[in-house]
């Protein structure tokens, strides 16, 4: 007798998993043909993605190197916390800039400004380590 209701109890708790299974699987489908059914002029505008690019300046004369990168930022950004939220890196010995995740328009409007020398996308660099590719000189 307790077999049989503990049988019973399972296939209750089955059955109410099924039902919600399907419940799901079904609005979850019906949802994505709602979407697909949404004119892209009407769909949110997608924003640029932000990437890290190095940027090369001028150094400055009269101010401290990480301010004025901050200053440069904003111009473009809107705010000095937006260029601090962006702002990754400081170059101070070899070359005068900064790295900071930036958007292809940033890119532009940052490439226009005063004291920007150069906007450059950061990438990942390999050295070659086969001897077959090295050159014999």
């Amino acid at each position: 007798m307790a077999n049989r209701s503990l049988l019973s109890s399972c296939n209750n708790t089955l059955s109410l998993i099924f039902l919600f299974l399907i419940i799901t699987i079904s609005s979850s489908s019906s949802m994505a043909e709602t979407d697909s059914s949404v004119p892209a002029s009407v769909s949110a505008p997608i924003e640029e993605e932000a990437t890290v690019h190095i940027v090369y300046t001028d150094r400055p004369q009269h101010e401290e190197l990480e301010d004025y990168h901050i200053r440069t930022l904003s111009s473009v950004l809107g705010s000095e916390e937006a260029a601090k939220g962006a702002l990754l890196y400081t170059y101070k010995h070899a070359a005068c800039g900064f790295s900071a995740k930036l958007t292809p328009k940033q890119v532009e409007q940052l490439s226009k400004q005063p004291g920007v020398l150069q906007v450059v996308k950061d990438g990942t660099m390999r050295l070659h380590d086969s001897p077959a590719k090295l050159h014999t000189f």
